[in-house]
């Protein structure tokens, strides 16, 4: 009796049947072919056949175990062959690992990107052909924690940042069984390289000096030495714990909020002119300048009753106000204001506010310290600086 003997090219097969796109009526047919050739691999791997005595065998057979394995035309139940020791992996699993990370690296840039747990389910349904529950979606985003830990927890002792911006800003989170308030504290560097980092970020109960004095602490602790100006909001318990923590650190009050201060103590009748002169003085390039456009401004309305709040607040918080101008000229745009944190903290918003109310502080943390880090690969990249000029 004539044997005829045909001899597959599994890989080349493989490639063929995933490739493919088969009806639901394949689906037996293809889990029969893909267990087969696990089957053959183990053999090969083994180098002994089933019930075959050989010297040169490496390990012994072990049954099977189930695994899915998802396909243009849906998800495939195979039996996976394994061995005694457990060192044995079927190649055809491979190209499934490297589809499951970028799966996994897809739902995890959706998140971090703001997109709802709702139309990641929606959205991985439409490509993979199946729902994915939201547990999984939790699941897979705390795989952000030591990629956010590491870099939230990363030395900040190989770099000196002169200028350091802090600003916070507020979020809603489930807590026992209520939804409370927040505080998310952000801390932006400008390195020597006159280049910007995201260099600390924390959630709290609520912003106040013994916050702010720990969040400070932690980027000590870390390595941070005493800046030489640090830009904020006239938040007090942030101005205290700034002098408590960095001693010869210089505080420089964001000028966009003081004169938005003044302004809405201004009277109508008058109001433009006095908004200009007040303009002029943190527009001056020197503190000198500056002082004496301040004491014109207070000499010329000092008769003016209706203008005794306004010069009763610029007098009182000049001196903060103009730290800036003891730094380079080329840098004052920059220094007199937390514009830049505040972009930061605007585009952070963005990405949350599907979320609306985080179900516990730990993934307000993971989302908002994974958003941070996305920020900041965007930051001056390339040759670009922050600072410009000497």
């Amino acid at each position: 009796m004539t044997h005829i003997h045909f001899k597959l090219n599994f890989e080349e097969l493989k490639e063929k049947v995933l490739g493919s796109d088969l009806e639901d009526v394949m689906k037996s047919a293809l889990v029969i072919v893909l267990n087969s050739f696990m089957e053959k691999e183990r053999d090969d791997y083994l180098e002994a056949a089933s019930y075959e005595r050989t010297e040169g065998r490496k390990d012994y057979r072990n049954g099977y175990y189930e695994r899915d394995y998802k396909v243009p035309v849906g998800t495939l139940k195979l039996h996976v062959p394994r061995t005694r020791k457990g060192e044995f992996s079927p190649s055809l699993f491979e190209k499934y690992t490297r589809s499951d990370q970028s799966l996994v690296l897809s739902m995890l840039e959706m998140v971090v990107n703001g997109v709802s747990t709702r139309k990641v389910t929606n959205i991985m349904e439409a490509l993979c052909g199946e729902g994915v529950s939201k547990s999984m979606v939790s699941n897979i985003t705390k795989k952000l924690d030591p990629l956010v830990m590491e870099w939230t927890n990363r030395p900040l002792n190989v770099k000196y940042y002169p200028y350091i911006y802090t600003d916070a800003m507020y979020i809603k989170v489930r807590e026992h069984h209520k939804v409370v308030s927040k505080a998310v504290y952000i801390a932006v560097g400008v390195n020597e390289e006159k280049k910007r980092e995201i260099i600390g970020m924390t959630v709290q109960h609520a912003e106040s000096k013994e916050s702010w004095s720990r969040f400070l602490e932690s980027l000590q602790s870390r390595g941070l030495q005493s800046p030489k100006l640090v830009i904020s909001d006239a938040h007090e318990g942030l101005k205290q714990a700034i002098q408590q923590r960095f001693i010869g650190t210089s505080w420089q009050r964001c000028t966009v909020h003081f004169k938005r201060n003044l302004f809405d103590t201004l009277p109508k009748k008058g109001r433009e002119e006095a908004k200009r002169w007040i303009k002029r003085v943190f527009n001056a390039s020197s503190v000198e300048e500056a002082r004496a456009l301040k004491d014109q401004f207070l000499k010329a309305y000092e008769d003016q009753p209706r203008f005794t709040k306004v010069g009763e607040l610029l007098e009182e918080g000049f001196d903060d106000a103009v730290q800036f101008m003891n730094e380079p000229v080329d840098y004052h745009v920059q220094l007199r204001t937390t514009n830049n944190v505040e972009r930061i903290n605007g585009e952070v918003r963005r990405r949350e506010r599907v979320i609306r109310i985080f179900p516990n502080t730990q993934s307000a943390f993971r989302l908002i310290g994974a958003v941070l880090m996305d920020i900041e690969e965007q930051l001056d990249r390339g040759n670009r600086i922050y600072l410009k000029g000497t």
